[in-house]
């Protein structure tokens, strides 16, 4: 019998429902499943590893990392180069992987740094992390370092990744700002979550607007293992420290530089090891036991926090050289798959929340981007040793297997491929126990005390920097409460950086608040690494205005080129006739693409391009080098006399002689100058 219709029955429409408003409502997965705890994954006790049965992670973390297509969802806009690494001696009482307890091999290596907020065509100088991720090929399998230029990072847990990347994008409604963080969505985040306070003071440091990719330290963030032939494990921490020293660029600088060239970091890099100048960084380790670990303030699984080299000092183990420009940007630098579980005997992990949640989400990503599961047969993602397996299919194979066996055991191939127990990958057996909880240790609960060290471990002009950085990043944000929620967060780290910060939005100082006692670590201030190779790579501008001692500059060029550094003659115009070679025009060619700046022997220059070339220069705490009396070049620039300032150098006319004038650039800034 027929059912009757009743007149009022209507089947739901499924589309009006997903309309529904977010106001007001309970947060669910993706199948309408209420969430008790968003803030944490799911681990076999509070300090255990997480669990591969949390839904509510693995579908977070799916979902986000397929929502672009094709470009990478962080850390999109990269360059990259290849090299080698090499160990100094044999590390085999600490690990058994090869490439660190045989000096006798050069292991190859491929390494990309980038932005992590903007999209693939931003600009390089923005306000960002740099990421630092390195692939070593080793003859036991590809080994994968992926880190930052930054030790510690805005989060405890990976359930937070999504929401942090959400935040720091560009606003959903318009898809503005493009790689920056200055904007409401982004503070709104960190101000509600203080674990983040750490990580914000260094992003807005000098440590977020770097020089160079050459003058980067790397860091890999998290706490991992490093296990002997004798099943003895020790916890690590990784660094790289450049010999170049670490360097940066000023706010105003970085802003005209993606203005004139947003490739300024790509150029850099590339042309640097086109002219031969090699960037080499030194591989540290900072070693400690579980005893060790037990002791410290801090909780070493959580990654918001540093372990200072007062407390473990960094023994620099190897070195690390990029010498080879990549043959084709997009099959290498685009195409190269990293992934911190990428490991090879004798490096395992720690049970870092931040770290198992990107275990799963590295080769998750891979996926949608690199076209399915083969993207390690792509050329720059193969390992260098063979590689047997009985995986087969999948979109986009490129091998072509042989016989009928696709599984293990067999015996119709002899058992071939086999397992070994003795050379294969075994995980350090640490002991867990615990009930299966939702939940943030007590240790992970301070927020501020590392935050505080790194304030007071900065120079008097490193601070200034900070406090400008936040007081220019908090007044693009339109929203009061957020504004006043991050300087009262700042009280927690020092009272006079958020008065100082207060100040500049209009906002009452917050009041003072119990901050920590801590000593201050000097490793922390980015002028702590001067370098090892003083003037080695700068640049440095000789303008060739009407009149100027032409044979002074051939010379000049010889000197500084013998000194390491890289001469650029620039005029007003091109002119194959000259007997200088012409590099550039200064139109196109502006003073923030230089460290350094002479003005030959020669009459005054009028040229108002020259003249803003200097002042420039100097406002940008530059060193300037004067043929001649300083005074009436200084004054045509419109920069006040200052006989006293180290980095405004007199070139005898007539003579060579850059000895002082390569000093002082080998200071790279001189703090001391009035701001004009």
């Amino acid at each position: 019998m027929a059912r009757k219709k009743s007149p009022t029955a209507k089947s739901p429409d499924l589309q009006e429902y997903a309309k529904k408003s977010d106001e007001g409502a309970t947060l669910t997965t993706n199948q309408g499943t209420v969430i008790a705890d968003n803030q944490n994954s799911l681990k076999l006790g509070e300090r255990g590893p997480s669990l591969l049965e949390d839904f509510i992670l693995r579908e977070k973390i799916t979902h986000f990392d397929h929502e672009r297509i094709p470009e990478r969802i962080v850390h999109a806009r990269g360059s990259a180069a290849h090299g080698f690494f090499e160990v100094y001696e044999s590390q085999e009482k600490l690990t058994k992987a090869g490439f660190l307890t045989d000096p006798s091999r050069r292991t190859p290596v491929f390494v990309r740094f980038s932005t992590v907020a903007g999209g693939s065509s931003s600009a390089d100088a923005v306000r960002d992390v740099r990421g630092f991720a390195v692939k070593f090929y080793t003859e036991e399998g590809n080994f994968d370092l992926v880190g930052n230029n930054i030790p510690v990072f805005f989060i405890q847990d990976a359930i937070k990744f999504p929401d942090l990347i959400h935040a720091v994008k560009q606003e959903p409604h318009h898809g503005m700002p493009q790689a920056a963080s200055a904007h409401d969505n982004f503070w709104d985040f960190v101000t509600l979550i203080p674990e983040s306070t750490h990580m914000l003071l260094w992003a807005m440091s000098d440590r977020a607007i770097p020089r160079s990719y050459r003058m980067m330290q790397g860091f890999g963030i998290h706490t991992f293992r490093l296990v002997n032939g004798k099943g003895h494990s020790t916890f690590v921490k990784f660094h790289w420290r450049p010999k170049l020293g670490t360097h940066s660029l000023i706010w105003d600088e970085a802003v005209k530089i993606n203005g004139c060239d947003a490739d300024f970091h790509r150029r850099d890099l590339w042309e640097a090891i086109e002219a031969g100048q090699y960037p080499e960084w030194e591989f540290g380790l900072q070693i400690f036991s579980e005893e060790q670990a037990a002791k410290f303030p801090f909780d070493i699984l959580d990654a918001t926090k540093l372990v200072p080299e007062e407390l473990v000092p960094i023994t620099y183990i190897g070195r690390m050289v990029l010498d080879r420009n990549p043959d084709n940007f997009f099959a290498e630098t685009e195409q190269v798959a990293f992934h911190p579980g990428h490991v090879v005997p004798g490096i395992d992990f720690s049970d870092d929340p931040l770290l198992q949640g990107r275990l799963f989400s590295y080769t998750d990503t891979q996926l949608i981007r690199l076209g399915g599961p083969n993207s390690h047969q792509i050329p720059i993602n193969r390992a260098v040793c063979p590689v047997h397996n009985l995986q087969r299919d999948g979109h986009m194979q490129q091998n072509i297997p042989q016989g009928r066996v696709n599984y293990e055991p067999n015996s119709l191939q002899g058992g071939c491929p086999m397992q070994n127990a003795v050379k294969g990958f075994s995980s350090f057996p640490e002991p867990q126990t615990g009930a299966k909880i939702r939940v943030r240790p007590e240790s992970f609960g301070d927020h501020y005390s590392q935050a505080t060290l790194f304030w007071k471990s900065q120079t008097p002009v490193e601070q200034d920097h900070i406090v400008g950085g936040f007081q220019f990043e908090l007044a693009k944000v339109e929203t009061p409460a957020v504004r006043e929620r991050a300087v009262s967060n700042l009280s927690h780290v020092d009272p006079t950086l958020a008065a100082r910060v207060a100040d500049a939005l209009g906002i009452p100082a917050p009041a003072s608040s119990k901050v920590a006692s801590v000593h201050a670590s000097p490793a922390l201030s980015l002028m702590h690494l001067p370098g090892e190779l003083g003037v080695a790579t700068r640049k440095v501008a000789i303008l060739l205005t009407p009149g100027a001692d032409l044979a002074f500059i051939t010379k000049a060029k010889a000197e500084i080129e013998a000194a390491g550094a890289v001469p650029k003659v620039l005029a007003a115009k091109l002119d194959p006739k000259s007997s200088v070679p012409i590099a550039h025009t200064i139109v196109t060619t502006p003073p923030v693409l230089f460290d350094a700046v002479i003005v030959p022997p020669g009459p005054i220059p009028t040229d108002r391009l020259a003249l803003d070339f200097i002042h420039w220069m100097y406002r940008h705490f530059k060193t300037i080098g004067v043929g001649g009396a300083p005074g009436p070049v200084l004054k045509a620039a419109g920069i006040p006399s200052a006989p006293e300032d180290e980095g405004i150098v007199e070139l005898a006319p007539g003579t060579v002689k850059l000895d002082a004038f390569l000093t002082a650039l080998g200071k790279h800034r001189h703090w001391g100058r009035p701001l004009l």
